[in-house]
């Protein structure tokens, strides 16, 4: 076992424990950035100028009438920014822009000694507007090809070649729909000038050492003249990565022309209105199968909807094209990306990072597919799993490839999976009119940022003389339990109680150059960083123990807080270890470090390793669907999930539950809304409030829900073992919109192929179940889209082999399911 992975005697980790502020959040007690407000004097508060239209160069901005406004005390406008007006990393984000890129983008920013001031002064701004036209929705970006960054391809294999080698050819179109963060938190933003001159910065951010190099820049300033600190966060889930820059550039641009503290925090209808989302994405492809239903061939293109900027969607499309093969290999592969650039937010990570996209195509297609091939859905991805020695299409080998057939096969055993299936074909036979229907799906999700230089972590770990201990890192906390983790990580290393250690916030002056809590890579960095830190204390703390036990250093291990000799009763209690170290003059503080090692990538050749290890796990989802409506309920779900050896099994039993619940949210109830008309309010965002987007609630919930984690699954090269949690359990959640898909199929003759939108709301499942009912032995050859648009099979074996009319003969009107 490796140094890395290898857990001492009695470790913390592993131990089962509540969150470490879970007292303080149930309790109301946990602070969050705008609760600093209240502790802080003389606070000014920044509400945004936003402007109603989708596109539009600005002609002019008079701020005077709300400078008249009593208690507006400024107007922030480009012209007061003293460094570089902009809030993004690749310098398309101005931060007050002079041309209006979507509808609600902020102009200015007003300063008043209320919110309530600064409210009606920003209502008092004037502002003129060239209108340009705008594009709304990503059919008419790439009808009008419009498109901006980068533009991958990956190829493996011969595609020309293995699409002759096929038996059965499918095309097909597919677009599927964004998603909103809906943190409980929403973007907030505290900044003050000390009395020299340094800027300091209370964020809610994912990033603390992004928004201090954002802040920096703006204001003219150094790295070393601003400090960004994260106490916690009420919910990021990627959303927090890359926006919260601005918000906070603003704060401190605010703080450093007046000299007071400003405070910017959006309300909930701002956040929806000027933050991003996850992309939504369109896909058509063609792929081909052998007559033993395996995947010969797969041609594909992805074009993500970026909106206004490229943000993060360049690494997004990537990702999603990183992951398309989810848990099947495919010999032969061509699949290009493309970000459209629309008048729409500037969307943004969202957990899972564009691996959901990617993985949801295939799913979709293996979906409509399987009974076209006349196999039952789970044998049709049981097929095509990847084995051992096989690779990814980007050049990686898959390792541990059987732990994908063992999550799935552990699934069907404690799910009971075979008789459940017998009793739900009895009830579908006794029910015309409610169809129930058992869906399994499974994830492989690569852990590491395919940007090679962001897989490091570095950490502070401090031992005081009472010997109790104080750790810093670079990770930050937004509710996943990250910094337990980190606290277990110490106590196991220094072989501690963990009573005696303590977490400080995040912030830039004491770990520097960080990367963001993302890409699910939050343990591994920072748990690498403070177990070096923790071991080099350790190192020395040994080397004190020896010299008061009379034996060599090797031979002393430190457990449980008491530092003993092997063989011998002679022992050292910790605190007394401590003290004596410090009257020897040992140093008793230590910097961490790490970095994942066995990484390499080549972003123009979309070709290496990018990924440190792949997270496996499988789910089966049991719904039951009324055929009236479309209405449907999750009866039970199964899930079994590769963590590795946990190190801290109930935390990331609820990051699976949580993760499911989100990926279900997407996939069947949150239907973002645009206004694509050519009225007055083109591209405004109709789904502003939780009155109008559907967010999963107790209601959704399986009524049986059963996690369980995967034994005996070390992850060697891994801290203590473990992997990664954040991001993949989303992704299990493809089993429930398969299920509905199934269900749905049932209202039909056996061996239809079901178009279902995404999300699979109660009304697209209706005319899912529509379309079965209408369709005959004739058309269940064909496939469908995502949405209106209409695909078609091509079999080689059937007939005159001619291309077919998609399986749903429906208007626009009667599909339209939320694109």
């Amino acid at each position: 076992m490796s140094h890395l992975s290898e857990r001492p005697e009695k470790p913390v980790v592993g131990v089962s424990m509540p969150h470490e502020s879970a007292f303080q959040h149930v309790t109301g007690t946990a602070l969050y950035t705008d609760d600093l407000v209240h502790r802080t004097k003389d606070v000014l508060h920044a509400y945004p100028v936003q402007v109603m239209k989708a596109c539009g160069r600005i002609t002019a901005l008079r701020t005077e009438p709300a400078l008249a406004v009593p208690g507006v005390v400024r107007v922030l406008t480009g012209a007061d920014v003293p460094g570089v007006n902009d809030a993004g990393m690749k310098h398309d984000e101005p931060l007050f822009p002079d041309e209006v890129m979507f509808h609600g983008h902020a102009v200015a920013w007003v300063l008043g000694e209320t919110l309530e001031a600064a409210r009606l002064g920003a209502a008092a701004v004037e502002v003129e507007l060239d209108e340009k036209p705008s594009l709304i929705t990503l059919k008419e970006a790439i009808a009008a090809e419009s498109f901006h960054g980068a533009r991958p391809v990956m190829v493996t294999g011969d595609v020309e070649a293995g699409f002759a080698d096929s038996a059965h050819v499918f095309t097909g179109e597919f677009q599927f729909s964004d998603q909103e963060h809906f943190y409980l938190e929403t973007h907030a933003a505290l900044a003050h000038i000390d009395e020299a001159e340094q800027v300091f910065v209370q964020s809610s951010t994912q990033h603390p050492s992004e928004t201090q190099e954002i802040v920096a820049h703006v204001l003219g300033l150094h790295s070393h003249e601003v400090t960004v600190q994260c106490l916690r966060m009420g919910g990021g889930f990627g959303g927090k990565e890359m926006q919260p820059h601005g918000f906070a550039a603003v704060a401190a641009l605010g703080a450093k022309l007046t000299g007071r503290p400003v405070r910017l925090r959006l309300n909930r209808t701002q956040d929806l209105t000027m933050s991003g989302k996850r992309h939504g994405f369109h896909a058509t492809w063609k792929i081909g199968f052998d007559a033993d239903g395996r995947i010969r061939a797969l041609d594909a293109t992805l074009t993500s909807d970026g909106g206004w900027s490229l943000d993060l969607s360049e690494p997004v499309t990537a990702r999603a094209l990183c992951h398309i093969d989810n848990t099947y290999w495919i010999p032969n592969a061509r699949i290009a990306g493309r970000i459209a650039r629309t008048n729409k937010v500037s969307n943004t990570a969202f957990r899972g990072f564009g691996g959901p996209q990617g993985m949801l195509v295939i799913e979709d297609i293996m979906g409509r597919c399987a009974p076209l091939l006349g196999l039952d859905p789970m044998e049709l991805r049981e097929r095509n799993f990847y084995e051992q020695g096989q690779s990814t299409p980007y050049g990686q080998q898959v390792t541990h490839p059987e732990r994908i057939s063992a999550v799935w096969d552990k699934v069907k055993e404690n799910g009971g999976l075979a008789d459940r299936g017998r009793e739900i074909a009895a009830f579908n036979a006794a029910h015309p009119h409610t169809k129930r229907a058992l869906a399994l799906t499974g994830i492989k999700f690569g852990i590491s940022f395919n940007l090679t230089a962001f897989n490091q972590g570095g950490a502070l770990v401090l031992i005081y003389k009472d010997g109790s201990v104080l750790i810093n890192h670079g990770g930050t906390e937004m509710g996943q339990g990250l910094h337990t983790k980190m606290m277990q990580v110490a106590a196991t290393t220094l072989g501690i109680p963990l009573y005696k250690v303590r977490l400080a916030p995040t912030r830039t002056d004491k770990v520097p150059n960080t990367s963001a809590t993302a890409a699910s890579s939050g343990a591994d960095l920072n748990g690498g960083a403070i177990k070096n830190a923790c071991e080099q204390l350790r190192e020395r703390l040994l080397q004190v123990a020896a010299s008061q036990l009379g034996s060599n250093a090797s031979d002393v291990r430190i457990v449980e807080g008491v530092a003993r000799t092997l063989g011998s009763d002679k022992e050292l209690a910790w605190d007394d270890l401590v003290r004596t170290a410090y009257f020897q003059r040992v140093q008793l503080s230590a910097a961490g470090y790490y970095r994942t090692e066995g990484l390499h990538w080549d972003a123009k050749a979309f070709r290496g390793s990018p990924f440190k290890y792949f997270s496996y796990g499988a789910a089966a989802a049991e719904v039951e669907v009324d055929g009236f409506t479309g209405a449907y309920r999750i009866r039970r779900v199964d899930i079994v999930h590769d963590v590795g050896d946990s190190l801290s099994p109930m935390i990331d039993i609820g990051q699976v539950e949580g993760g499911f619940v989100q990926g279900a949210g997407w996939l069947t109830l949150e239907d973002m809304r645009w206004d694509a008309t050519d009225g007055p309010h083109r591209g405004r965002l109709l789904t502003q409030a939780a009155s109008t987007y559907k967010l999963p609630s107790f209601s959704e919930m399986p009524e049986e829900f059963n996690v369980t984690l995967l034994e005996n699954a070390t992850e060697e090269g891994a801290v203590y073992g473990s992997k990664a949690v954040g991001e993949p359990p989303l992704m299990l959640a493809f089993s429930v919109r398969e299920a509905l898909r199934q269900a749905a199929a049932a209202f039909g003759p056996s061996g239809v192929s079901v178009e279902l939108a995404s999300p699979a709301t109660p009304e697209a499942v209706y005319w899912a179940i529509q379309a079965a009912r209408e369709a005959d032995a004739s058309r269940s050859g064909t496939v469908g889209t995502g949405h209106a648009d209409k695909g078609h099979a091509v079999n080689k074996h059937a007939g005159n082999g001619l291309a077919t009319e998609g399986a749903a003969a429906r208007t626009e009107a009667e599909a339209f399911s939320g694109a």
